[in-house]
């Protein structure tokens, strides 16, 4: 009898102990469903459609609304920044990962989702001159130049680009005279882009070659003259410098944006660069646009495009027309629930906040200078405030030749005066990078000691 009761209570045991576990699991799944991993609330997430969004974007915002204090963009403290002296710091090319922070705290407001059948076509609009510019992002990019009152874009003709370094090469081709005598001379006013002399001779064209700076350029007839401004790599604002008859202008403004300098005036030129790689930092989607006045001109550039690559990635388009949106809506409600500040006014006190940082630790070395910009009334911003380049133009000031050797040393990679056309003891710093590169960089530099 004391046997039979045993196993009858060791068979309730096992019972009520499977019974308990499978409670347990259904709770497990119930909570999981409702809350998510760990207990925390999830939501319906439903990705919408590019090709139309109108319906299912106000459920899209209501997830990702974006809560920024005025002080939300900070940059991380030297002292908080572990280095060890050994770690190579990378600032020689200006990859603008610094917008990661602000666009992670977007959410999934710039997802986008393209089904399998949309985007397979060449053509985007055949009425169109630039028939594989897509219309979104033309409309985009109209309405951005206008909230911003950057550009002028009436009149104008927008032409897309793998970025605006296949432009460039589509501008070259577009200007120069096909029946020339000889090459069509290509000059900038030193310090120039790095990349000017060596993108304009890389296809040995018969059409255009670089004749170096423009400032001292004075072979006689027709030219073509790159203005770039703010200008990479010093950050000041430029001008034509050679200033006579038969030059053509080409005006690069990539950096002509609120987050680095004031906008002080409507760009309206006759041929103009831009490029998202440095409006909002995505790089990776390699799209650039062009604001032509000549419907020629324009439709040159276009037959140099479709030649190169026929035409230009849909899917970039799409998405580049979707962040664009992001940014210009953040400027229009900007001091509302929905945006407390905007993408200009967000990363432009980031920007300040790394130049004052840079600046302190210059000061402080002894070694290095940096340049002075002066202050300008912003029309965006709606008051004075000091231009803040995606580069720092450093100078050494120990005596030493080479500044890019020198840095080199002490394990920092940036890119020296020669490739600017100018002498080697100045370096171009990229202020673009991430905070923990950025902020042992400024580490390092404490270290140096005149």
């Amino acid at each position: 009898m004391a046997r039979i009761t045993s196993i009858f209570s060791l068979r309730n045991l096992f019972v009520l102990s499977l019974a308990l576990n499978v409670s347990l699991i259904l709770r497990v799944v119930y909570v999981s469903e409702k809350h998510g991993p760990f207990g925390f609330p999830t939501e319906n997430k439903r990705a919408p459609l590019m090709a139309d969004t109108s319906e299912t974007e106000p459920e899209a915002d209501q997830r990702t609304r974006l809560f920024l204090p005025t002080s939300s963009s900070s940059v991380t403290a030297p002292s908080e920044v572990e280095d060890d002296g050994k770690r190579i710091i990378n600032l020689d090319h200006g990859d603008p990962t610094m917008y990661e922070k602000y666009w992670q705290k977007m959410g999934e407001k710039t997802t986008i989702v393209i089904p399998g059948w949309q985007s397979m076509s060449y053509f985007s609009d055949v009425k169109n001159l630039c028939w594989f510019l897509e219309p979104e992002f033309a409309k985009q990019v109209v309405r951005l130049h206008k909230v911003v009152g950057n550009a002028q874009t009436e009149g104008r003709h927008i032409v897309v680009g793998t970025g605006s370094s296949q432009l460039f090469l589509a501008a070259l081709f577009a200007l120069s005279p096909t029946n020339g005598s000889e090459p069509m001379s290509v000059v900038s006013a030193s310090p120039y882009y790095s990349s000017y002399p060596s993108m304009t001779d890389y296809q040995k064209s018969g059409l255009y070659k670089w004749a170096g700076d423009a400032q001292s350029f004075n072979k006689p007839g027709p030219y073509i003259e790159l203005v770039t401004s703010p200008n990479n790599p010093d950050g000041f604002a430029r001008h034509s410098m050679v200033n006579r008859t038969g030059g053509i202008l080409v005006h690069d403004l990539a950096y002509y944006w609120p987050q680095y300098t004031p906008i002080s005036y409507q760009a309206d030129h006759d041929l103009t660069l831009f490029t998202v790689s440095k409006t909002t930092g995505h790089a990776g989607i390699r799209i650039g646009w062009a604001l032509v006045k000549d419907v020629e001109i324009a439709k040159r550039m276009t037959k140099f495009i479709e030649l190169n690559t026929i035409g230009v990635s849909k899917d970039s388009q799409l998405r580049a027309a979707k962040v664009l949106k992001v940014v210009a809506d953040s400027c229009e409600q900007s001091g509302s629930s929905e945006y407390t500040e905007s993408f200009f006014e967000f990363n432009y006190h980031l920007m300040a906040q790394r130049w004052q940082q840079l600046r302190e630790a210059v000061n402080a070395s002894g070694v290095f200078s940096l340049p002075g910009f002066p202050p300008a009334y912003c029309n965006f911003h709606g008051h004075i405030l000091e231009p803040q380049p995606a580069f720092a133009w450093l100078r050494c000031e120990n005596n030493t030749e080479d500044c890019e050797s020198y840095l080199r040393g002490h394990k920092i990679l940036a890119r020296g005066g020669r490739h600017f056309g100018v002498e080697p003891n100045y370096v171009r710093v990229s202020m673009l990078d991430r905070d923990d590169n950025f902020g042992a960089f400024l580490k390092r530099l404490s270290m140096f000691q005149s």
